[in-house]
């Protein structure tokens, strides 16, 4: 059931917009969906600080920790996986967005993690999750 749902989504979103926008869509959709089935609860989508200078795909709680979750999705992975994709410019981006949402929400920066889900749009879909893909330290 779920399935068709996701499948009527896409199928309105690409009635309304470009078809890589609506692609990146099903996959941040697959994402949040492969997440909680994995016992995260997604709290925030497309977070973006209130400048505009930072943006995260998820936001989610893994047990205590807020995890800040960058979604990569391409419809096929022969030239390069989704993943390698993450340059520094994007790294920072997405740290200034977590530390404004963990200062907002009053959590310590030693209990934020940045992960990684990475989408290839095949039949069915393939998942990946990296936890901890970049130490908050470094950032």
């Amino acid at each position: 059931m779920l399935r068709l749902a996701d499948e009527l989504r896409h199928w309105a979103r690409l009635q309304r917009c470009l078809p890589t926008e609506a692609a990146g869509r099903r996959g941040e959709d697959l994402a949040h969906r492969f997440l909680e089935g994995r016992g995260m609860k997604v709290v925030a989508r497309n977070y973006r600080t209130l400048s505009g200078s930072g943006e995260v795909d998820l936001v989610a709680w893994d047990g205590d920790t807020l995890v800040m979750v960058e979604v990569k999705c391409r419809s096929t992975d022969e030239i390069s996986a989704p993943e390698r994709n993450i340059d520094p410019e994007k790294i920072r981006r997405m740290a200034r967005a977590a530390r404004d949402y963990a200062r907002r929400a009053s959590v310590p920066w030693d209990r934020v993690r940045f992960d990684v889900v990475s989408v290839v749009l095949a039949e069915p879909p393939v998942v990946r999750h990296w936890r901890d893909a970049f130490p908050v330290k470094t950032l």
